[in-house]
Formats: structure tokens, sequence, C-alpha cells
């Protein structure tokens, strides 16, 4: 039997997640997941490869406000803005997203961080950031800061087969899954096009292409070659080496751990 192991989140983009036992899901993915986004004042995102500092940035929600921790640096709480005048935003392909500016605060405590100037944003309030049409189920796919689709879905299993094959076991922080299950082959993931956990249905709908990012130690910072050599060798793919499937939520509803993953295509 499949279940489901783990669900995290990631309040802002390239910064850290953390589990939770429950999480509500909605059409553009986890509650609260990647809807925040470090960006230069002229609204281009930040991404580990350029600025892994990001890494140890702690994001904490409760109650619609936000905390800000990272080692040995002081602390901040500010208020979740989601509304108000917006500003243009870049991710990736996708320009002109409508987000709205964290304030000044924020601002000043990410740029002391990274030692560069930048501003702390979130999606604004009824954008949607589309999909690939190559890959979308319906028109209305969308996302919020994600590279490019709402859940990330990884197996234990595939990542216990990636770990036997390297001199030195990597964590699943490595590669940032919203979505862990358990009980299955290594890579069965990569062969589900539909599953269900409770009340939600999900479209697995690409393979996961991994970057630079998967070669950063979480904790440390340390950069190696690793996992991405090993998974190069033996997960290649036109996409490139691939790892976790981008994954698509057909309606919303809640998910627990040790919910049963349905496998219905």
């Amino acid at each position: 039997m499949i279940t489901v192991s783990n669900l995290t989140y990631y309040p802002i983009k390239a910064c850290r997640g953390f589990d939770v036992s429950a999480s509500n899901i909605e059409r553009m993915g986890l509650e609260h997941d990647r809807r925040m986004m470090v960006v230069t004042p002229e609204g281009k995102f930040l991404t580990q490869r350029e600025y892994p500092r990001l890494a140890l940035v702690t994001p904490t929600l409760r109650n619609e406000a936000l905390t800000l921790s990272a080692p040995d640096f002081d602390s901040l709480q500010l208020g979740i803005q989601t509304s108000g005048t917006p500003m243009p935003v870049e991710v990736w392909s996708s320009k002109g997203v409508d987000a709205i500016d964290q304030g000044d605060d924020a601002a000043a405590w990410f740029s002391d961080w990274l030692k560069v100037s930048v501003r702390l944003v979130h999606i604004a309030d009824g954008f949607k950031r589309k999909v690939s049409s190559k890959y979308a189920v319906s028109v209305d796919d969308h996302t919020g800061f994600a590279d490019g689709y709402p859940i990330l879905i990884i197996s234990e299993e595939s990542l216990q087969d990636l770990n036997s094959r390297l001199d030195s076991a990597v964590p699943m922080n490595r590669f940032r899954p919203n979505l862990v299950v358990k009980g299955g082959d290594p890579f069965a993931e990569d062969t589900w096009k539909r599953i269900r956990i409770g009340e939600v249905e999900m479209a697995l709908v690409k393979p996961c292409a991994r970057c630079v990012v998967t070669t950063i130690d979480k904790e440390t910072l340390a950069k190696s070659k690793e996992p991405l050599k090993t998974l190069s060798g033996y997960r290649k793919h036109e996409l490139g080496a691939i790892f976790g499937m981008n994954t698509i939520p057909l309606n919303e509803g809640r998910v627990e751990i040790g919910m049963t993953v349905e496998v219905i295509a």
C-alpha cells in the first residue's frame, strides 16, 4: 500500500520549508506554498544558484504573521500583505506577474542577510500564473512562484535507490518535494498519470529535471558534484537528469500524512 509519508511547504521560494502533518491542497498547490519570493529591486527572482544563503533562511507562518530567522541573525516578524498596488515580477519565463511588496522591514532583513539589495513579495490575490500549455490538464491550471508546477512528488524508495549509488547519502531536502510517498517501487511515480489522496485528485504531468541546487548542502552550503553526477548517469531524460514528478491538483481538499495514495491511471 502506498501512503503519504511527508508533507512540506515552502512559504518563500528558495528558502527553507517546514513539515506539516496535514495541508489543504488548493489548485495553486499546498496552502501557503511558494506564494512569496525574494526579488531584485527590478523584480527578477533570486535562487540558491546565485545566493545559496537563501537555504539557511527559515520562514514560519502563524495566524497570517511571517517570522524570518537565520543562524546568528536577528529574527523579524511581519504581517503578510496579499493585496494593494501590485508590482510586476519575473520568475523564469513568466513576466509581468502581479506581486505585492512586503515592505521595507522585510526588504532590509533579506538585504542584510544576502548583502545585496532585494525585496520580498507575495503573489497578488487573484493572480493566476498559468502552467505550460504543453503539460496543462485544463486552461485554468496555475501555480504561484514555484518553478513551473503546483506540487512536486517523490517517493522514499526513489531516494533510497539513489543513495544506494552514492558514496555519501543525501537527504530528501536536496530535492524540495512537497509530497513524499512510500510503499511502492523506486521511481514508480514516473509511471503514474493520475492519483487520488482522500478527495484530492492529481495529475502527474512532467518529470522534474534537476539542477545544481541539488548539489548544495542545505545545512553547510558546501557544494559538490553529487547527486547530480550520479543522476545524470542513470536518470537521463530528454529534459535532463530527472528525479520526482511535477504534479497538478485537479480539485481541492485536505491531505494528511498516512493517507492512502490510490493510483487511478
